[in-house]
């Protein structure tokens, strides 16, 4: 089955840190570009940052530059979002996709992949 998981959400207070993840099973994330989205209550998805193939290149969006780094681990097909610093902003469902894109600032502009995950909820508040 091909599918997309994230996990590693919760609920966190201001000035807290998580790592996501995005396991990928039935296929290899190795030939795809990968994002992370979010989508807060009312609020259209934002692309907050997208990763090569090979992992060489990498963007981030303004909004949560300094704070959100994209990593992924090919051997264990993973794409991972560390965020520092989270703010009640922050708070939305961050979903991953994969897609066969050249230009990693293109999917996260464009918001379009193969496969998606189904999403997990980060909550910053006190």
């Amino acid at each position: 089955q091909v599918q997309l998981v994230e996990s590693g959400g919760g609920l966190v207070q201001p000035g807290g840190s998580l790592r996501l993840s995005c396991a990928a099973s039935g296929f290899s994330l190795v030939y795809y570009t990968v994002g992370w989205f979010r989508q807060a209550p009312g609020k259209e998805r934002e692309g907050v940052s997208c990763i090569s193939s090979s992992g060489g290149a990498s963007y981030v969006a303004n909004s949560v530059k300094g704070r959100f780094t994209i990593s992924r681990d090919n051997a264990n097909n993973t794409v991972y979002l560390q965020i520092l610093g989270l703010k009640p902003e922050d708070t939305a469902v961050y979903y991953c996709a994969a897609g066969r894109w050249t230009l990693v600032q293109a999917m996260c502009a464009m918001g379009r992949g193969d496969y998606w995950g189904q999403g997990t909820q980060v909550t910053v508040s006190s």
